[in-house]
């Protein structure tokens, strides 16, 4: 299953998007992150909404996108610049089908950075989202 979010307008480099994008940073970027547990540069160990994880962080074109490796459903997300005028959150699962509850606490995850990145990132407002 997919899910997405946008910002529109954020004014916002790659190179400050994928500054702005670390392990340490992530509590203050997104509330379903509660706690950073430790922190290796690009590997790490996060408390959140569903748990304790080891986290990834991986520089990818045009942003990052960070993986739960340990996570049963192979929970993954990237936040990416699109064009000059927007950014795009987008989070998978390596399901199809799925609990609702579940589903919910993904969307609201979701909803949570859109959240956090406008009120990070200059002029940014959330866009449409969905799964």
């Amino acid at each position: 299953m997919e899910f997405y979010a946008q910002l529109i307008n954020p004014q916002t480099s790659v190179a400050d998007l994928q500054l702005i994008l670390t392990i340490e940073a992530l509590p203050e970027l997104c509330a379903s992150i509660d706690e950073v547990l430790s922190d290796h540069g690009d590997r790490g160990e996060v408390y959140c909404v569903w748990g304790q994880f080891d986290i990834g962080r991986e520089l990818i074109r045009d942003g990052v996108r960070f993986t739960l490796p340990g996570c049963p459903n192979a929970l993954a997300w990237t936040i990416t610049c699109e064009g000059e005028d927007s950014i795009v959150i987008h989070c998978a699962i390596n399901k199809r089908e799925h609990e609702p509850e579940f589903i919910e606490s993904i969307e609201k995850f979701v909803e949570d950075w859109a959240n956090g990145l406008a009120a990070r990132l200059p002029a940014a407002g959330t866009g449409g989202g969905g799964s």
